[in-house]
């Protein structure tokens, strides 16, 4: 190793690969902000905004009513459960507060064993949606009119545009902090630097847009209704139909409760088994560049700590320090630029990382995912069943 040790190989090694990431993720914010984007020519009253909707978190209202007032001329479509109590208490209640919004409220069976709850909700309410643009927005997120102008301008040149998620960790417990700090370290380096090898070839089930046209045309949702991983499918039937993704610089705020360790470690799991479908359906070569990218930077962090330890020496300390103020600057850097700055946490946002590679391995083995109340075992083709 020419002297080196093995925390200065692999803190170089990390270095190179963030400042790549990071170079392509910039490249690709300056890029998309310097493309006009004609807010006068978005009406906001040409979108419906569908909300598939379940009770349980107590941030439930606030964030509801945070994109009623974000949005007010919108049409809204809330689509709840005939048998989630919590839910439609919660719907009646702001419809009633804010009596000049548009609200459908669509109530809805169970949906069938083997079938997507959130999915089932959307097909059944698209038939009774007559705006131009559907706007799939999750019951935790919010979107700004900015941000909605941005999304719906991108379906001039696409036919479904994403938006790029951001967490807000007010008030959240440790737990809770550190799921936002895994999301707002990562987002733009995830969702924005591949954009300079490939196309994208997922979206972001939190927030994504269609023109109700084009999104009949490919059949609705009803082709989604037995992946439980929504967004990866509906991505690939775009892809499939020869459709194009547009990941945008749309920034989508979402503030989720997290009760404690094991709620954290639950959620953290449906992501990664998630991203272990998105892995399976991609060729060879870009399951190589994904792996570079994105799971050999926490391995090189590991690394570089045990190194350190078992081959103490100076020049190992100064490069895993120079590489820890890197990975602290970057996220912050792009956050700025995006205008949605969040905490710098530089401690937790190591452990984040770290944790990483663990929650991978627990994706990788257990099968089992609990979604808030309900619990499904998933297949590798992306189908499942309720346990």
């Amino acid at each position: 190793m020419g002297g080196l040790s093995v925390a200065t190989w692999c803190a170089g090694a990390y270095a190179v690969l963030l400042a790549v990431r990071a170079l392509c993720a910039w490249r690709e914010l300056r890029r998309q902000q310097a493309a006009p984007v004609d807010h006068d020519a978005v009406r906001m009253r040409d979108v419906a905004v569908l909300q598939p909707i379940l009770g349980g978190d107590p941030r439930l209202p606030d964030v509801l009513g945070a994109t009623l007032a974000a949005l007010p001329q919108a049409q809204f479509h809330w689509l709840v459960d005939t048998d989630d109590a919590a839910g439609r208490w919660a719907v009646a209640r702001l419809r009633a507060a804010h009596p000049q919004v548009a609200i459908r409220v669509h109530e809805n069976p169970p949906a069938p064993d083997g079938t997507n709850p959130k999915t089932f909700k959307l097909d059944r309410a698209l038939p009774q949606v007559d705006a131009p643009v559907c706007l799939v927005l999750d019951d935790d997120a919010t979107l700004s009119a900015d941000a909605l102008a941005r999304l719906v301008s991108a379906l001039d040149r696409a036919d479904i545009a994403t938006a790029l998620p951001g967490y807000v960790a007010a008030g959240e417990r440790l737990p809770g902090r550190l799921l936002a700090q895994f999301v707002n370290d990562n987002a733009a380096l995830t969702y924005l630097a591949p954009l300079a090898l490939a196309p994208p070839v997922s979206i972001n089930g939190m927030c994504y847009a269609l023109r109700t046209g084009r999104l009949r045309a490919l059949g609705g949702f009803a082709p989604l209704l037995h992946a439980l991983a929504d967004d990866l499918a509906m991505a690939d039937h775009v892809r499939a139909h020869g459709g194009r993704i547009a990941q945008t610089i749309a920034p989508v705020r979402v503030r989720t409760s997290v009760d404690d360790a094991a709620h954290y470690v639950r959620q953290m799991h449906r992501w990664m088994l998630f991203a272990t479908l998105l892995l399976r359906r991609q060729p060879v070569s870009m399951r190589l560049t994904i792996g570079v990218l994105h799971g050999l930077p926490p391995l090189l962090l590991w690394a570089m700590g045990v190194g350190l330890v078992l081959q103490p020496d100076w020049g190992g300390l100064t490069s895993v320090a120079g590489v820890l103020m890197l990975r602290a600057g970057v996220p912050w850097m792009l956050q700025d630029a995006l205008g949605a700055p969040a905490p710098q946490r530089p401690v937790l946002s190591v452990w984040s990382e770290l944790l990483q590679p663990l929650h991978l391995l627990h994706a990788c083995y257990v099968r089992t995912i609990r979604w808030r109340s309900r619990r499904y075992r998933v297949r590798a083709d992306g189908g499942f069943r309720a346990v």
